[in-house]
């Protein structure tokens, strides 16, 4: 099985904590869509037929894209890969973009699931962060959704900004599961070198970010979450019952997937590839059908320590037995003896030849999963 992520590089506006690629300009979003489907067709040989089974359009905003634009992707995508009937396609949006008029184009277009950035349900946290949409928009595009027939979609929060107070996490996250919204992503606000929010930080504009603010919002975040019957997946992943994200749990158990635009991923197992991150560059390569991306293979090493570090993130966790198959037993047998550290910490269980975080381990699961590197 196999996915296909589509980088849709246009924002309205630049959220202040944002390093993703992108562009607040829309001069060139018609000639850059053509390169989309340009760069499909040279890239139709990449998953060698396998079937996909999950479509992501990311960003940037790809719901400032028409309806009528993501229909035509989707229609070159089906005619050079093996897209399965009963592919789950994804499109990330922003609450201020979710009119009914779009939903239902969207709807027709053939997305049959939304990942909605509403990050607060409150105007003070939207304004700081520099938010395109209002509180209002935040929770009305959820009720717009679920009328446009859209049962499967996911919103994202963020927590441990200074404008959040802990009983404002505790309403978000209650707004949530009141609405009967069957995924959430929730990310701790992080400081990214280059943001507007670390140029702000450094010039003393804003407070720096509390990392124990941030800790004491995800403890509470994990406890209500469970309490409300959602699947603690992933480290930032919750689900109800059913409603994981195929595409990105792609990602976590390592399938293939391929990545089409400006900065996007591509990954084949052997080796990792990414395109360049400048809309200009990006047109100018596949006008001239040499696209412009740089390129690694993937060491046994290099391999190993990737699942180590994904693995762990998940609640399948570090098959030991796995590893014993794909890297031998002498692996295995490092692994495992690394991990007692942690077990003795009670940040680690071992459960059928597989190492599991903890709670308290999923507040240290970058930490330990470096200290268990080869």
């Amino acid at each position: 099985m196999a996915g296909i992520y589509l980088h849709i590089p246009f924002c309205k506006k630049a959220c202040h904590y944002c390093n993703f690629h992108f562009s607040t300009s829309l001069q060139n979003r018609e000639e850059l869509v053509e390169c989309l489907h340009i760069e499909a067709e040279m890239q139709k040989n990449y998953l060698e037929g396998l079937p996909v089974q999950t479509i992501y359009f990311g960003g940037g905003t790809p719901s400032l894209l028409p309806p009528v634009a993501i229909s035509s992707l989707l229609d070159t995508l089906r005619r050079h890969y093996n897209v399965q009937p009963d592919a789950e396609i994804t499109l990330e949006a922003n609450p201020d973009d979710l009119q009914p008029a779009t939903l239902e184009g969207l709807k027709t277009a053939g997305i049959n699931r939304l990942s909605i950035g509403i990050q607060s349900f409150f105007e003070e946290d939207l304004r700081w962060m520099n938010r395109a949409h209002n509180a209002q928009q935040a929770e009305g595009c959820i009720t717009q959704a679920r009328a446009a027939g859209f049962d499967n979609f996911s919103i994202d929060l963020i927590y441990g900004g200074p404008t959040l107070s802990n009983e404002h996490w505790r309403q978000n996250v209650a707004k949530a599961v009141a609405l009967g919204v069957p995924h959430l992503s929730c990310y701790a606000l992080t400081v990214e070198p280059g943001t507007a929010l670390d140029h702000f930080i450094q010039h003393h504009k804003v407070p720096p970010i509390d990392p124990d603010r941030a800790a004491q919002h995800f403890e509470m975040l994990m406890q209500w979450l469970e309490e409300a019957g959602y699947e603690h997946y992933e480290i930032s992943n919750f689900a109800l019952p059913g409603k994981r994200s195929r595409h990105n749990s792609s990602y976590w158990q390592g399938k293939p997937y391929l990545g089409l635009g400006p900065s996007a991923h591509s990954f084949n197992i052997s080796s990792r590839q990414w395109n360049v991150a400048n809309n200009a560059l990006y047109i100018q390569g596949v006008r001239k059908g040499s696209l412009a991306f740089e390129k690694e293979i993937l060491s046994p090493q290099m391999a190993l320590n990737e699942y180590i570090m994904i693995s762990l993130r998940t609640e399948a966790g570090c098959n030991l037995e796995r590893v014993a198959e794909r890297f031998g037993p002498e692996k295995s047998r490092q692994l495992h003896s690394a991990g007692k550290e942690f077990i003795e910490k009670g940040w680690m269980k071992e459960e059928a030849a597989t190492l599991r975080l903890t709670r308290a381990g999923k507040f240290f699961a970058d930490g330990i999963a470096a200290a268990m590197f080869f």
